[in-house]
């Protein structure tokens, strides 16, 4: 015969008010009932572990042995419970991400503090990661949830969310490029360029700009961060490009943005998960902050 929780409650509400009647009333059942879940505790354990005279309860020796690991056991069964309570509700547990390292700088700070300011048990792992990888990190479920870049048509991730990013040009204060009243693709052709390396979702749409109108980029230098894209631009080696969302597009002084006046110079945005698989309650939690956080930015 198994034992039962509330066998253990039972026994410990009789040793406590040393009264079936009172443990009755405290548990809400009747004296019949109460006197049936010690006996079947009883039964389970193989022992005796109350004396009941027609005066009082007393604890035999042998329960008295007992007491504390069953008042352990519930104690940390009852723990476990609320930790579960607080998962179940998103108010616990660890979210994982994988984003684009522009949003990983500019988008999810505000969007965890958010998330931490309602429910401070929550723990956060971030891969901030080019497109690609976010997406397979999704589909191997490294991750729960991915922000990544470009068109996505995986059969094996859902599509949660889609916004835009728009892309400008980083030059040096007093650049010529500086002067014009709008920036098109065709103002790239002749310019020394400083991109992200190719396959990142950044350099797809800058390079199928340009092939658009039948020209490739004239590389003054290839990097992978976009950190290191401004510090290139801030040496004079040339411009780069950078979406709008980009945290580098905001702190550098001494370097200017415009934005590229051109429909083709907008990153495709899309937070995805796996296809079939249940978010747990702390990402589902994270997503919701997400979309509006993104939502926000589209206005």
């Amino acid at each position: 015969m198994d034992i039962t929780l509330r066998q253990i409650r039972a026994l410990l509400a009789i040793v406590q008010s040393r009264s079936f009647t009172k443990a009755a009333s405290v548990l809400h059942l009747s004296q019949p009932a109460l006197t049936v879940q010690i006996r079947n505790l009883e039964a389970a354990l193989g022992v005796k572990l109350l004396d009941r005279s027609n005066r009082a309860v007393e604890i035999t020796r042998v329960g008295m042995e007992l007491l504390p690991v069953l008042q352990r056991t519930l104690g940390d069964l009852d723990a476990a419970l609320v930790d579960i309570r607080e998962i179940g509700a998103g108010r616990r547990g660890t979210v994982r991400i994988a984003a684009l390292p522009s949003f990983a700088a500019s988008l999810l700070p505000q969007v965890i503090l958010t998330c931490r300011r309602d429910n401070p048990a929550l723990a956060f792992l971030v891969r901030d990661a080019i497109a690609s990888h976010v997406v397979a990190m999704v589909r191997s479920e490294e991750v729960d949830l991915g922000l990544t870049g470009g068109s996505v048509a995986d059969a094996e991730l859902d599509v949660l969310h889609q916004t835009t990013d728009h892309l400008c040009m980083i030059y040096p204060d007093g650049h010529p490029i500086g002067r014009k009243r709008r920036i098109g693709v065709e103002d790239l052709i002749e310019l020394p360029l400083i991109l992200t390396n190719p396959g990142t979702s950044l350099r797809d749409v800058i390079d199928a700009a340009l092939l658009g109108i039948g020209h490739t980029a004239t590389i003054a230098c290839e990097v992978t961060y976009m950190m290191s894209a401004v510090a290139m631009v801030r040496a004079g080696l040339g411009v780069t490009v950078l979406p709008r969302s980009a945290r580098e597009v905001h702190v550098e002084r001494g370097l200017r943005s415009k934005a590229i006046d051109d429909p083709a110079f907008v990153r495709q945005i899309a937070l995805v998960r796996k296809k079939g698989r249940t978010l747990p309650p702390a990402s589902v939690t994270f997503l919701d902050a997400c979309i509006a956080a993104m939502q926000t930015m589209e206005r």
